[in-house]
Formats: structure tokens, sequence, C-alpha cells
């Protein structure tokens, strides 16, 4: 334990003048980083326990250590102490909060405004003129219910421009996907017939639906319209075959949310399954970070704690109750993940939840909110299927972090590279992509902590080479990577990789070379991957700038399984960003007819002088105005697009 005389006796002075109101407070280490967000209903209490009591070698007892500056914010109920708590845990990152990354928004299905509405897939911002259902937990259950739509109610799912340019139906119409408003083949009446029951439908009202149905084709029958009750008749079947297909019973729940939460080495997954409509839309596995630090916090994060002890299991065990290392996670869970999300009427959850937890739920959405565990009759099957995908998906990611620290410490004793600091062995990897000289690009990945960090990968655009050149792009981008951290790394102000893979044999390994004995960099850090007899994969041998003999791994290697891996991201993600940046040229060329008072014959005279939409891209508006009916004005407003 820190004494008390070794903080920073304003820190402590501030501790001692906290009131006995509920809140929120943040501890920061000597840099300003974050360490910990908590609440409380009585802020004195609570953080002076942080300060007064023996916590020993625990992670608390390490974290109470670096703490150098606190913030506190007083709230008006423990409700509000829970929300304002958990915004802040998604926005600081603090490193002893159990977190769960915040993904992407949530896929939705849309109904966009319009005479004929149009159903589409939509990730974004809701806009009230549209209708929204979902969130759906995958981009294929949106495509998959989009899909059923249109069997079943044929609506449209064509841009307005494509809509309102039709003159015959398209291919959608000929298979029985599409009702073809576009050219009248439907009355305005009918498709809002149509559009309305896909709403009720979406809403989980399927069964009346089909019973709606199959009156109007009966009278439609005594009515002696054969051909529309047919088309019922076709409408009733499809509708049928979904509910068939259906492979979940909703027993009365329309909206739930099932909740399943598993720990194990360390780790742990929540698996959320979405029940929207009556209609089980899938499920989605969660993994939190800092999960081994909860345990040690979760007695102080309890104000009934009173000398509370961690329990077996890594459950906390408190004054009459103990509450599993499981719960904590999935309270994390809920009060982080619907922030900002829709909360449905119920949550079935494999661990029971904290009544303020619910009740700030209830707060935040305004709609009453239930929490139910040890559920019976089908939501029980609900959990149970949860429950065992929480399992599988947590054993799929130990088996993959498994298998790739073992690769890791394949290559390190590989390569000779020490062997005490596997965690944290950094590898960057150069690779190198064009079209016949067009759009080339350079890409860096990096590999450390034993997986892929996409965030730090970079491209560079590649000029001034003869096209095709790759030993001068190499030079490039090498040059511009690491002129500037070589400087950094040598004022012990940046660290270099402990490994620099270049795709490529002796030619590119060379280059690379030159740039390092230029830059005073460590030859040993330079590995290419060169491709074995006949370029066959599993045949690869590493070539070293530092004279070494070249090494074959061997086909069945776990180090070369993880050149492999990286090697192969280095393509994709040069080849990813060479197509794209290829588009954006060549989309240029359809803007050009974009720009008002640009016909056909200025377009032909622009790319004849320049060469193509590149050389337009890149002349100036001066340079432009001088080609064949090309006004000032009109060479500022194509500048303009073009850049």
């Amino acid at each position: 334990m820190t004494p008390l005389h070794e903080f920073d006796p304003q820190l402590l002075s501030e501790v001692a003048a906290l009131p006995a109101m509920p809140g929120v407070y943040r501890y920061f280490d000597a840099e300003g980083a974050v360490l910990y967000v908590g609440k409380a209903r009585d802020l004195k209490k609570r953080v002076s326990s942080y300060f007064q009591k023996n916590h020993g070698g625990t992670r608390i007892g390490h974290m109470v250590t670096k703490i150098a500056r606190m913030e506190t914010t007083v709230v008006r109920s423990e409700a509000e102490a829970l929300l304002l708590e958990n915004n802040l845990i998604k926005t600081l990152n603090p490193k002893y909060n159990i977190l769960f990354r915040d993904d992407k928004s949530y896929p939705y299905l849309k109904l966009a405004s319009h005479d004929f509405p149009r159903v589409a897939y939509y990730r974004g911002a809701v806009e009230k003129k549209h209708r929204y259902f979902g969130p759906y937990p995958s981009a294929w259950a949106v495509k998959e219910t989009i899909l059923l739509l249109q069997k079943v109610f044929k609506l449209r799912t064509c841009e307005d421009t494509v809509f309102n340019n039709r003159t015959r139906p398209c291919l959608l119409y000929q298979i029985k996907r599409c009702s073809a408003p576009c050219v009248g083949h439907v009355t305005p009446e009918q498709y809002a017939l149509d559009v309305a029951n896909a709403e009720r439908f979406l809403q989980g009202q399927a069964g009346e639906i089909l019973t709606e149905l199959e009156k109007q084709m009966r009278g439609r029958a005594e009515k002696l319209e054969f051909e529309q009750a047919a088309e019922l008749r076709n409408q009733i079947s499809a509708l049928s075959k979904v509910l068939h297909q259906q492979s979940m019973e909703t027993g009365g729940d329309k909206d739930v949310d099932i909740l399943a939460v598993k720990v194990l080495g360390g780790k742990a997954c929540v698996n959320l399954a979405m029940v929207r409509g009556g209609r089980h839309l899938g499920d989605r596995p969660y993994f939190p970070t800092h999960v081994e630090h909860a345990a040690d916090l979760a007695g102080l994060d309890e104000d009934s704690v009173e000398g509370g002890e961690v329990g077996e299991g890594g459950g906390v065990a408190l004054p009459g109750k103990a509450k599993k290392l499981e719960a904590l996670v999935l309270e994390a869970f809920i009060a982080q993940h619907y922030v900002g999300v829709p909360v449905p009427p119920v949550l079935v959850c494999s661990e029971p939840v904290d009544k303020e937890l619910i009740a700030a739920l209830v707060m935040q959405s305004g709609t009453k909110v239930t929490a139910v565990h040890q559920p019976r009759e089908q939501r029980r099957i609900w959990l149970e299927m949860a429950q065992t995908n929480a399992e599988l998906q947590l054993a799929r990611l130990l088996a993959e972090q498994g298998s790739q620290q073992a690769r890791t410490r394949a290559l390190a004793e590989a390569l000779d590279l020490p062997l005490d600091k596997l965690d944290v062995l950094r590898i960057e990897c150069f690779d190198i992509s064009h079209t016949a000289g067009e759009s080339t690009q350079a890409s860096c990945v990096v590999f450390h902590g034993h997986k892929m960090q996409s965030a730090e990968y970079r491209r560079y655009n590649i000029e001034g080479i003869t096209p095709g050149d790759d030993y001068a792009a190499m030079r490039q981008v090498l040059m511009r990577r690491y002129s500037k951290l070589a400087e950094a790394a040598r004022n012990n102000t940046a660290r270099l990789p402990d490994l620099v893979l270049i795709d490529g044999g002796k030619g590119q390994v060379s280059m690379a070379r030159e740039v390092f004995e230029e830059l005073g960099l460590d030859l040993g850090l330079i590995a290419g991957v060169e491709k074995g007899e006949g370029r066959k994969v599993g045949l690869e041998e590493l070539v070293f700038a530092d004279g070494r003999e070249k090494v074959y791994l061997g086909r069945d290697s776990a180090a070369l399984m993880l050149i492999a891996q990286i090697r192969d991201e280095a393509h994709r993600f040069a080849i990813t960003g060479m197509r794209a940046k290829r588009a954006k040229v060549r989309v240029g060329a359809s803007r050009l007819e974009d720009i008002a008072g640009i016909g056909p014959k200025k377009r032909a005279n622009l790319l004849q002088r320049f060469g193509g939409i590149r050389g337009v891209s890149s002349a100036s508006a001066e340079d432009i105005a001088t080609v064949e009916g090309i006004s000032r004005e009109l060479a500022e407003e194509i500048y303009r697009a073009l850049h």
C-alpha cells in the first residue's frame, strides 16, 4: 500500500472535501491518462476508501500508486451517476474499467419516404422522414429480411434515379421480386397496402396478415376475379413458407435481447441474440478488455462493501452476497452497449442485473424495460442457445490467441529475436501495388500484441518515379516511413520495429539496405520474403540485409504461417488501396459529364487535350480555359468539381 503521506497533499485535501452525494469520479496518472472511471452513491465514502484502505499487491493497489489527479461530478441520483459513468467510459477508454469496443453503428432496414417507398439497407443517423426497422445484428440479417420482403410483398429496392427513368420493368419484375411500380404495373393504392403489410410483418404481425390475405383471396374468388385471387394465393404461399422456415417460436414476445456471458482463461464473451418483430435476427459476440481488473475493483464499486474479498472463481465476496465476475461483465456490457442504442422492452440475461441499472435504462429510453433472469419456456430455450454461442465464441477466441502466440514465439526463435518480450514484439511489413504503373501505392501493415493492428496501417501514394519501378517505390516508402522515426528513436521518443518485412527478394532487400544504411539503422531488422522454387506457397525463404544466409522455415512451420499471414495482409491492404485510388480517378470521368455546361463535345475536347481524366484533374483552371469552347468561368467550375 502507498502510505497517505506519499500522496499529493492537494489530492488528499480534495478527497477530504468531497460531499456525501451521488456522483462520478475519474482518476488520472501523472501523464494525464485516464486510469479509472467510477460511480458512487456517496462520493466521499467511496473515493476515501481508495486512499485509506490497504490494498496490498492487488491490481487496485498498483492503480492507486499511479493516481496523480482526480475529477468528480456531482449528480442528482444514482441512475444519473450510472449513465454519466458509462458515457465517460465509452469516450475516455480508462485503463482499469471493463471496456467493450464501440463497434460501428448497427445496420437498419429503411423504408424510404416516397409515393412508392423503397426498401433498403441503411447504416448511419436516422432521419424522421423515413421509417426504420431494427437494429439488426449484422448486414447479412438486413439483406435476408429485404429478400423476404421482395419475395412476399414485392417492394422495390432500386434507387430513385433508376426508378424515375425506367421505361420497362427490370429483371426483378420478371423473377417476381418486384411489382414494377416504376412503369405502373401496380396501382399506388395496392403498393401502399403492400408497404403497410410489410411494416406489420416487420412488427411481428405476420399471422394477422396471413388471415387478412386469405379473406381477400376468397372475396376475389367469389367475385370471379381469378387473376387477382391467384396473385393473393401466391403471396399467401410465400408468406406461409417464411413463417414455416422461421426456426424460433416467439411465445408472444416481439422485441427481446438475449444476453449470455461466459468467462474463461482471463477472457470474456457476451453473446447478444436479437429478436425483433417476433423474428430471431441473429447473434453477435462481444469481447471486453481489462476483464482481469474487474474482480479487484468490484469491491470498491459496491457501497455495501466493508472489507470484501475476492471470492473463488473471480467472484467478489460481499457481506451477505457474492457478485460473480460474469455478472460484472454483463452489467458493464448493458451499461455501455445501450448508450445511444434503442433498448427493447425485455432483456433475458444469464446473470442477475442490478435494479439501479435497469432504472437508468428506463430513465434514458423513456420506456419500460424488464430484465429477466432464470427465464422459463421459450425464453429459456433462447438463453440456452445464446449461452452455447458464447461458449463457442470464447473457445474460438482462446484457440486463436493460443495459436497466434505460438506463431509469434516460433518466429522469434527462428530469427533469434528476444523471447522475453513477445507481447511487445513489433513487425512492420511493406508491399507495393499498381496496375501497369498506374496508381502506385505502398502499404505498411503492423503486427504486435500477437495480432494485426489495423488502426496502425498506413498507405503511401508513390509519385515522381518511373511507372512500374517497384525498387524506387520501395525506396520512397521506406525513406518516408523511417527518416523521422530513426531520429525519434535516437532521442528515445519512439521505438523502431523488431522486424521489417519486405515482400520481395534480393533486389527489394538491397534497396531497403541502402535506405537503412543512409539512415544509420540496424540492417539486422530487414528480412525479405522471397518466393521459393516454382513460386509455390510454402516454399518461401527469408533473405536478410545483414549478410546472413537465407532461411527456409518449412512448409508446416508456425513461423512461416505468421510470415505468410503478415505478408498476405500487406498485399491485401495494398491491393484494396490501389483499386480504390484507381476507381476514384475513373469515377472522375463520369463527374465531368455531371458538370453543368459540359456536353459530349466539350468532354471529348478536354480528354483529348490532356490525355485523359487524370490529365484534366492535374491541370490548372488557366490551362483548362485554353481548351476550345471552355470559358474561364466554366474552367474554374471544372477545376472545383475535380478537386
